[in-house]
């Protein structure tokens, strides 16, 4: 075998490892007992009965068994029984990703699914040296939730960047929001969760397709005098053979109409009342038949499909004057940390906040629905308030993800009994980034660091798969470009590098540290660097940023 085909099969082997850990993963979520997330519609829409609510997206997981095969890595840990029962060893298959240590994980009896409380579904191993009354904070000054590892077991707990999208995206769709229905004019952005099928024929009658004559049978006709057939109009009566009339676009044909001649290629000879045709009259030429572009019951859009302007027109064209949609995620977003100014210029110790302006309508663009940034500053008792009274479908929070006196985001998802399913990603920048779930079917929290351009890999790699889930937009679609010039990686994690495209290659932009956001402003995608880094002309990932792409339309893309 050759040294490429060695290469490609040990990439389909860690696909299939990473898928394995993600459906893994998602079992163990979907154990847990999980209520639908019912708050207030903040659009004020009608919710559509139980029978159209109840009844999820196609592709949506609800089911709460696991997949077959062999457990992997990525498998949740629950804490340790308090019985202190022993506990069986989960084999741990090779994962592909250089100098991080596999541990085999143990896992608690589960007596019942009901009982079960998964930590990290999503290869977050436990520090090593837990105790099986359950490992201890990061801070060590307080429980843990069990799944937060110390900051010396974090690179052995980072989750693989492509299985922490991919774990985030169908998260979001393993919870499906209830459809409602919204008006045309409301239904902008939206997605279809019900497929749009054609009410009549369109169009529902022969209609004119030009300004000029409806001729009946072969020519010179007799043209008929008076002001001829406007659109609007009902029936008339049947044309006879050998007569023209006027018409105009759009107007219904009368019975046994011929054509339609162009005015511009027709000529009156008023002395004579005739109408002599300048070019070939073919039968049916300028006529739009009844039924041409469907006919009713057709299906003219999928579920699935977002709502653009033309989605808009065809849906009023066929009848429609709502659409059943599924509703825009709800996203707050709370943004810790004392040190931020929110106007002026940076002084004393202080700095503007970036990440407020930035995030909201980011989201947006991506469709969701998104209040205004709440600043909490460094108060863990207002973050722990913020959280548990929070009604939205999904909650993102700034800074205070990493280990140091004031980042009080893990110790209050401890408290709060959310179940943290990532805890830092194997990419740079961004790494310490996380995604948990609050208890008892609460949201999911995405945490972002609080370095700029940090947090925008974090929107990239959980929070916009996660919106797109639960929106039940579909997956941006991969490709790939070459790269203009060499790109240096990381030792072991991937880097989402700024790019802007040239020709048919993407050019690495400048100022790309965690804490800038020169690059990114410039910049339509970020490529994926894998581990190691690039030389030129190597085709890489590319991720599309929303406002670079003509796909999915959201209106006025930030409002």
């Amino acid at each position: 075998m050759t040294a490429q085909g060695d290469d490609a099969r040990a990439a389909q082997e860690k696909r299939a490892e990473e898928e394995r850990a993600v459906e893994q993963a998602l079992a163990l979520v979907g154990r847990q007992p999980q209520a639908a997330h019912a708050s207030p519609d903040r659009s004020g829409a009608t919710t559509t009965p139980a029978s159209l609510s109840a009844t999820p997206r196609p592709g949506r997981h609800t089911s709460t068994s696991p997949p077959p095969g062999p457990p992997t890595s990525a498998s949740l840990t629950s804490g340790a029984a308090a019985s202190g029962a022993a506990t069986p060893a989960i084999p741990t298959p090779d994962i592909p990703t250089p100098d991080i240590p596999t541990p085999d994980i143990p896992t608690p009896d589960i007596p019942t699914p009901d009982a079960l409380t998964p930590d990290a579904p999503a290869a977050v191993a436990s520090a090593p040296g837990a105790s099986a009354s359950g490992p201890t904070s990061r801070r060590g000054n307080s429980p843990s939730h069990g799944s937060a590892p110390s900051s010396r077991g974090h690179r052995a707990s980072a989750t693989a960047w492509a299985g922490a999208r991919a774990l985030a995206e169908r998260l979001g769709r393993s919870a499906p929001l209830a459809a409602h229905r919204l008006p045309l004019d409301r239904a902008l952005g939206h997605v279809l969760a019900e497929a749009v099928v054609a009410l009549t024929d369109l169009p529902s009658f022969d209609t004119s397709a030009m300004d000029g004559w409806v001729v009946a049978g072969p020519g010179p006709w007799s043209a008929r005098e008076g002001e001829g057939l406007l659109a609007g109009r009902g029936a008339t009566e049947p044309l006879p053979d050998g007569q023209a009339l006027r018409i105009a676009t759009g107007a219904r044909l009368p019975a046994d109409a011929t054509a339609v001649i162009r005015s511009e290629h027709a000529h009156c000879d008023e002395t004579k009342g005739l109408l002599h045709a300048t070019r070939e009259v073919v039968p049916g030429q300028d006529i739009r038949p009844r039924g041409q572009e469907c006919r009713s019951g057709d299906e003219l859009l999928p579920v699935g499909t977002v709502v653009t302007p033309p989605v808009l027109g065809l849906a009023a064209a066929a009848g429609y004057d709502a659409l059943v949609v599924v509703p825009r995620p709800r996203v707050d977003v709370f943004v810790l940390g004392d040190e931020l100014l929110t106007t002026g210029l940076p002084r004393e110790g202080l700095i503007r906040d970036a990440l407020g302006p930035m995030l909201a309508p980011w989201l947006r663009a991506l469709g969701a629905e998104v209040a205004e940034p709440r600043r909490l500053g460094d108060d863990a008792g207002a973050l722990r308030r913020a959280l548990v009274s929070s009604d939205a479908d999904l909650i993102l929070t700034t800074g205070g993800t990493a280990a140091g006196p004031v980042d009080h985001v893990h110790p209050v998802l401890a408290e709060i009994g959310a179940d943290l399913l990532i805890d830092g990603v194997a990419v740079r920048p961004g790494h310490p980034m996380l995604l948990a779930r609050l208890a008892e079917g609460g949201p999911c929290l995405v945490g972002l660091p609080g370095n700029p351009l940090a947090a925008v890999s974090g929107l990239l790699t959980l929070a916009e798969p996660l919106v797109r889930g639960i929106a039940g937009r579909p997956a941006q679609e991969p490709y790939r470009a070459s790269v203009h010039e060499e790109v240096h990686g990381h030792p072991h994690d991937t880097r989402l590098i700024p790019v802007v495209h040239r020709d048919d290659s993407v050019v690495p932009l400048h100022y790309n540290g965690p804490a800038m956001l020169r690059g990114i402003a410039g910049a339509d995608g970020l490529a994926v660097v894998p581990p190691g880094g690039v030389r030129s002309g190597t085709e890489v990932e590319i991720l599309d940023l929303p406002w670079a792409s003509a796909s999915p339309w959201t209106e006025g893309c930030f409002t």
